[in-house]
C-alpha cells in the first residue's frame, strides 16, 4: 500500500525531473507534447538511452564466454538482477527477466498448469489487465476451475467479501493486481494474500501499473510471484518477476536440454536482451537518484527508492485532486473509479471518463492534434469494460499521470477538454 508521506521528501525538483526525459521536449503542430500516456509505458531519462546506446556499442556479447565482452555482460545482467532486487526488497537470485509481463505469465502459468487439474480453482478479477486473466484461463484445458471475483460497481474497487467468499480449499491459486491500468483503483494486496495464504492458496500479483506510482515490498507483502514491466517506469520494455525461492526451486519451468537446472537462469528462455536489461539498471537508478535529491541522507539503494517513491506519491496525489476536480465540472461527464479525494490513497492517477456523445476515440484523436496524448479502449482490461457495459461503446477515455507531468499540462488539458466538448 501506498507509504507514508514525510515532509522532508515531499516536493519534487520538477525542473531537474523534466531535464531527465529528452521526449518532453517534442511538440505536435505547434503545441507542447503533454504525455498523459503513461499506463501505456512511460518516457525514458536520457540515462537509460545511454546504457541501452553504450552496451551495444561496447559491449555486445552473448553470455557464458571466455572473453572481455561476454564477461562485461554477466556482470551487467548481474548487477540489473541485482539493481531489481533492490526495487522488490528480496534477493537477486528471486528475480527473472523476461520479454514482457505477458510473457513471464504465460511460462509461470504453464509451470504451474503441471499441478493444477480437476478440482483445482484459481480466482481472477473482473479489474484485471487480460494478461493476468487468460494465462489462468488456458489451464482450463487441463481440467482446472477459473472463478471470477466482482467489483464494487459504484467506484470500481474490487470486492473484497466476494473474494473472502470465493476463497476456498479448492483454491490452489489468486491472482490480482496491485492496480488497475484502466480506473486507477489501488487493490489491497496485503489483504488477498493474507486470505489466500490461509487457504493454503498461491499469490500472483501483477504489479505492472502500480510500479510507477508507489514502491513494491514483496518482503512484507510475503506474495509468492510478483510482475512488473519496466517500461512503466521509465525503463525499456521488458517483463521482470519476483518469485520465492522455494517456488522458483519446486516448480519445473518448460525449458531447452541445454539450459541450466539452476533457478532463476532454468526460468529465462534463450538469449535475453542484454540491452534493454542494461536499460533497467539504468531506470532503477534514476529513481534512486531522485530519492538522493530528495533525501541526501539515504544510505542505501533500497533507502533512496523509498525517499523517491515518497516525493512521486506526494506530488501525484496534488496532480490527481487537481484532474479529478476540474473533470468532475464537465457537463455530462462521468468517472468510474475513486473520486473523493479523502480516499486518493486508495487510487493510483489514472482517470477513466466518458463524457455523453462523445466516443472516446474521437475525443483522444482531437486532443492528440493538440499534443494532449492520452487512450482510448479498454487498455487490454477487457473484463472490466465487458463488466461496466462500455466495451461496445468504445471503452474509455483514459488520462494518466505520473511525477514529471505539471499542474500546468493539467490546466491546459482541462482548457483543451472543454474546448473540444464545447463546455
Amino acid at each position: 500500500m501506498p507509504i507514508t508521506q514525510n515532509e522532508t521528501t515531499s516536493t519534487l525538483d520538477l525542473t531537474w525531473v523534466r531535464s531527465q526525459f529528452p521526449a518532453l521536449l517534442q511538440t505536435v503542430n505547434g503545441h507542447p507534447a503533454v504525455f498523459l500516456d503513461g499506463p501505456g509505458g512511460t518516457q525514458m531519462p536520457q540515462r537509460v538511452i545511454d546504457a541501452i546506446t553504450n552496451y551495444l556499442a561496447h559491449d555486445n556479447a552473448n553470455s557464458g564466454g571466455a572473453y572481455a565482452t561476454s564477461r562485461r555482460t554477466d556482470a551487467m545482467i548481474a548487477g540489473a538482477r541485482t539493481a531489481m532486487a533492490d526495487f522488490f526488497n528480496c534477493d537477486p537470485d528471486e528475480v527473472i527477466f523476461g520479454q514482457n509481463m505477458t510473457a513471464l505469465t504465460f511460462a509461470l502459468s504453464r509451470a504451474l498448469g503441471r499441478q493444477f487439474g480437476p478440482g483445482n480453482e484459481i480466482l481472477v478479477t473482473h479489474l484485471d489487465h487480460d494478461a493476468n486473466i487468460s494465462p489462468w484461463r488456458a489451464l482450463e484445458e487441463r481440467g482446472a476451475t477459473v472463478r471470477f471475483v466482482d467489483i464494487n460497481e459504484v467506484d470500481c474497487t474490487l470486492d473484497m467479501s466476494d473474494l473472502a467468499r470465493k476463497i476456498s480449499g479448492h483454491t490452489r491459486l489468486v491472482a490480482v493486481g496491485y492496480a488497475s491500468n484502466a480506473v486507477g483503483t489501488i487493490n489491497n494486496v496485503r489483504e488477498v494474500v493474507r486470505l489466500s495464504r490461509q487457504a493454503g492458496a498461491l499469490t500472483y500479483i501483477d504489479a505492472v501499473h502500480y510500479a510507477p506510482h508507489g514502491p513494491i515490498d514483496v518482503r512484507a507483502l510475503d506474495c509468492d510471484f510478483l510482475v512488473c514491466s519496466t517500461y512503466k517506469f521509465f525503463g525499456p520494455h521488458m517483463g521482470v518477476l519476483y518469485g520465492k525461492r522455494e517456488q522458483l526451486k519446486r516448480l519445473h519451468p518448460y525449458k531447452v536440454r541445454a539450459l541450466t537446472n539452476n533457478s532463476p537462469f532454468r526460468w529465462e528462455w534463450g538469449t535475453l536482451n542484454h540491452e534493454c536489461i542494461a536499460g533497467i539498471t539504468a531506470s532503477v537508478e534514476y529513481l534512486a537518484d531522485l530519492g538522493r535529491r530528495m533525501d541526501p541522507s539515504v544510505q542505501t539503494r533500497r533507502a533512496a527508492l523509498l525517499a523517491a517513491y515518497g516525493a512521486i506519491q506526494h506530488h501525484e496525489r496534488s496532480l490527481a485532486e487537481h484532474l479529478i476536480r476540474g473533470l468532475l465540472a464537465i457537463p455530462g461527464l462521468k468517472l468510474y473509479g475513486i473520486s473523493d479525494p479523502k480516499r486518493f490513497n486508495q487510487r493510483c492517477p489514472t482517470i477513466a471518463v466518458r463524457i455523453e456523445g462523445r466516443p472516446p476515440l474521437g475525443l483522444a484523436t482531437k486532443l492528440g492534434e493538440h499534443g494532449f496524448f492520452t487512450w482510448d479502449g479498454n487498455y487490454y482490461a477487457l473484463n472490466l469494460t465487458e463488466r461496466l457495459d462500455v466495451e461496445k461503446t468504445g471503452g474509455f477515455l483514459r488520462i494518466g499521470l505520473v511525477h514529471y507531468n505539471t499542474a500546468d499540462e493539467v490546466d491546459r488539458f482541462l482548457t483543451a477538454l472543454r474546448e473540444i466538448v464545447g463546455a
